[in-house]
């Protein structure tokens, strides 16, 4: 017992002295020295215990510094903070402002108004740097209420001149979007500098007022390349080009910024060549480019299906190291896929070590669009987690691909999960059940479209418009047209081409003015469906004048479609060498249907003539397809001459030409049942 005595005393000893040098010697730096040998939390909270017992922690230098410390020291929490701060007498504000900071910048701004609170209750004064501090953490966390009462405490302190402080106060009204407040104070503060400009045009470019940030930038003392590259971005996304680019030519010193701002310009707004010549530019002047153009360039090339050129952005991005980024990757995989080169798209997936719902679905749909359905759905399969993008990348698939009760069936299997399917899927499924004829099933989906409030947009009501009148339910297609907010083309043209089909040719007309009254253009789409009204009631002269107008008023020019159906109305009006000589003025080859429109003329008109020298020109200058042959063959017999017929029909056997077999289909009890011709077995 005895002997322990000495050591124990030594220990005490030990301990004084060094509570002592650490109060005594501070201008000498041992505190700092401690702390920058400290490693761990245990001899950090040593530190922390020595200084509470000598009494040193009351030093205000000694414990800001010891502050400073905890609040960058990655092993210290947060709220070890408070505790240290309870034993500090005389805190300042910079000691506050450490604390705050540290929050701020450990991502916990909720915690700085009560940190204010108790530093008042301190009587500790805020500076210029508290407030811009409190109102940073408003900012982030959109609390415009926070904001205004700290603006009031500014207001009462005296800092409204102090321009650090204005600046913080004008952006958290411009992130929380008051911009009425924000200008307010920028207009009346005495105090302004560039990044008072900034913020205030950020604002602006931000809301996409462009007059607003237009006045704002004319009016800037010194105009920097963040505003002007704002500027630019502005322009882009209001489709204002020819300013932009114009704004673009007159900076004096272009970034990297200023030249993505203006490349996303033209790509955004489909100037896709014009992008890529301004890219080629910005690297012979060796600007650096970063993984935003890089992006923007691989788009450009996507649309462009320039894919030599995207081979080679491809291969800029591998030399500055940001190949692996996801956003190129995806980028990279929807370029090659678009440009039908289905393997580079496939081996970047596989490749990859980085992959998210955005690589799954554009890989979806690069096999999709290349017919590679099956593959398509084994990776829609094999997904760990489907998206609404995804489900509707495989249903489009199937609907791009004609395999409709493939689509309806996934349609189904989505409903069964928890992702509710969007305009653009609902559209693919309609389409579906239109061209399947199953009306009962596309009634179903309008039901679950109105029972869930979706709201149908032009494609959408086009879509269930047109799948109504191919089943003949007239009412029901102008239900869907009327209730429609929004009326694009394509709505219109579903209803003018479905009333001509069921017969409502006067309604069809009828919409025909109406549309155009109501300032929608029509396109080539919108004649075809009136000259097939006029085709259907045998208007004659309507069509003459429809078709005329379409190129002489419209500047329209007609297709294959339109000719075709001219021809058909004038041979079923018995005006045969009008419709021979429209043939042969078309400026381009004529297909089987028009053919066939006017050998079914000759046969109703009985002009066998010109019906056999038409046939025989066709089978002679195609002898390899199979519908003029039949066209031929059935006029023949429809005209009683069964041997020439049966002739033609030997000259298909003999030649090889095959008839690719008819089919049709009927819906029962809600599902649809699909014959061949000439197949007698069915369940």
């Amino acid at each position: 017992m005895t002997s322990a005595i000495p050591k124990f005393s030594s220990a005490i000893k030990s301990t004084f002295s060094l509570s002592s040098s650490l109060k005594q010697t501070i201008n000498l730096s041992i505190l700092e020295a401690h702390l920058k040998k400290c490693m761990n939390l245990i001899e950090f909270n040593q530190i922390h215990s020595r200084m509470v017992v000598s009494g040193f922690i009351k030093d205000t230098y000694a414990a800001s510094r010891l502050i400073h410390f905890s609040s960058t020291a990655p092993f210290i929490h947060s709220n070890h903070l408070f505790h240290i701060l309870n034993h500090i007498e005389n805190s300042n504000g910079f000691t506050w402002n450490v604390v705050m900071k540290s929050f701020l910048q450990r991502k916990s701004p909720q915690m700085l108004i009560p940190l204010y609170k108790m530093m008042l209750q301190k009587n500790v004064e805020p500076d210029n740097y508290t407030f811009p501090l409190l109102l940073q953490s408003c900012g982030v966390r959109l609390c415009e209420f926070d904001g205004k009462m700290i603006h009031d405490h500014v207001m009462k302190m005296g800092f409204e001149y102090d321009v650090y402080v204005v600046n913080t106060l004008i952006n958290i009204y411009v992130v929380c979007g008051n911009l009425r407040d924000a200008r307010q104070l920028f207009d009346k503060s005495l105090v302004l500098d560039s990044v008072s400009w900034n913020s205030m045009l950020a604002g602006y470019v931000k809301a996409g007022d462009v007059e607003e940030a237009k006045s704002i930038f004319d009016q800037m003392p010194e105009r920097n390349i963040i505003a002007s590259s704002s500027m630019i971005d502005l322009f882009g996304k209001t489709g204002r080009t020819t300013e932009a680019r114009c704004l673009f030519d007159e900076m004096f010193e272009n970034d990297m910024v200023s030249w993505s701002a203006m490349i996303s310009c033209y790509e955004q707004n489909g100037m896709f060549e014009e992008a890529l010549v301004l890219f080629a530019e910005m690297n012979c002047k060796g600007v650096m480019v970063d993984e935003i153009v890089i992006v923007t360039v691989i788009s450009a090339c996507a649309n462009l299906l320039a894919y030599n050129e995207g081979k080679l952005t491809h291969g800029l991005a591998v030399r500055i190291g940001i190949e692996p980024y996801i956003n190129i990757q995806n980028a990279l995989i929807h370029m090659y896929s678009k440009c039908g080169d289905i393997r580079s798209s496939q081996r970047l997936f596989e490749e990859s070590p980085l992959l998210d719902e955005i690589s799954w679905n554009s890989m979806i749909s690069g096999y999709s669009k290349a017919g590679f359905i099956r593959h398509a759905r084994r990776l829609f399969d094999s997904m760990p987690k489907k998206d609404v993008v995804s489900w509707g990348a495989m249903i489009s698939g199937y609907a791009q691909h004609e395999q409709y009760e493939e689509t309806l069936e996934l349609f189904h299997d989505m409903q069964l999960g928890e992702v509710k399917p969007d305009e653009s899927t609902l559209v693919s499924v309609v389409s579906a059940c239109a061209h399947l004829n199953n009306v009962d099933q596309g009634s179903s989906v309008h039901s679950y479209i109105r029972n869930n409030d979706i709201k149908i947009n032009p494609i959408l009501g086009a879509t269930l418009i047109d799948m109504y009148l191919k089943s003949g339910c007239v009412q029901n297609a102008m239900e869907v047209f009327n209730g429609m907010e929004e009326k694009g083309v394509s709505t219109w043209n579903a209803l003018i081409m479905g009333l001509a089909v069921n017969g409502s040719v006067e309604v069809s007309f009828e919409k025909f003015s109406e549309m155009q009254r109501c300032g929608v253009e029509p396109n080539d789409v919108t004649f075809l469906g009136i000259l097939s009204a006029c085709r259907h009631a045998g208007l004659v002269d309507e069509g003459r004048r429809y078709f005329e107008s379409m190129i002489s008023i419209h500047n329209i020019e007609p297709n294959i479609k339109h000719y075709g159906c001219m021809v058909d109305l004038l041979g079923r009006a018995g005006a045969l060498e009008e419709a021979e000589e429209l043939i042969e003025d078309m400026p381009m080859e004529p297909d089987v249907a028009t053919w066939g429109a006017l050998l079914g003329a000759c046969e109703k008109h009985g002009n066998t003539d010109m019906g056999e020298r038409i046939g025989t020109k066709l089978i002679e200058r195609y002898p390899d397809h199979d519908g003029f042959h039949v066209l031929l063959s059935n006029f023949y017999t429809s005209m009683g001459e069964w041997e020439k017929g049966a002739e033609i029909r030997g000259k298909m056997k003999k030649q090889g030409v095959v008839k690719i077999p008819g089919w049709s289909s009927i819906e029962a009890d809600g599902e649809v049942h699909k014959y061949l011709a000439g197949v007698r077995m069915h369940s």
